[in-house]
């Protein structure tokens, strides 16, 4: 996983996205439906229609990325499409990219203490 900013701010687009799209198809999606400026360094997310492929649209201030990851089992866990766009942290999205619900992450196992 690439390390981002603890403050980065993360935008789900609600609903499905075609996973064919391109990061300059992606960028233009971002400012149109999104209404966000996909060059202003926040991060972009998309979810394709079966849930296990995303794509996350990123500009570091020296270009544009375009990061996929596909999940073997499972799928993302992802807003409605009524929702519009989420703004998620980063820590949300390391949830949300291990396939772990992000809204409501939960320990299932905590250790013993000691002594």
């Amino acid at each position: 996983m690439i390390g981002f900013a603890s403050d980065l701010r993360v935008w789900l687009a609600g609903g499905a996205t075609d996973m064919r799209r391109g990061m300059h198809s992606l960028s233009l999606q971002v400012q149109e439906e999104l209404g966000r400026d996909p060059f202003g360094g926040e991060l972009f997310a998309f979810r394709g229609r079966r849930g296990d492929l995303c794509k996350i649209l990123w500009h570091d201030g020296v270009g544009l990325s375009l990061y996929v990851k596909r999940l073997e089992q499972g799928r993302f866990i992802w807003p409605t499409p009524a929702d519009g766009s989420v703004a998620i942290s980063a820590a949300q999205l390391g949830y949300l990219l291990d396939g772990i619900d992000w809204r409501n992450p939960r320990h299932t196992w905590r250790p013993q203490r000691a002594g």
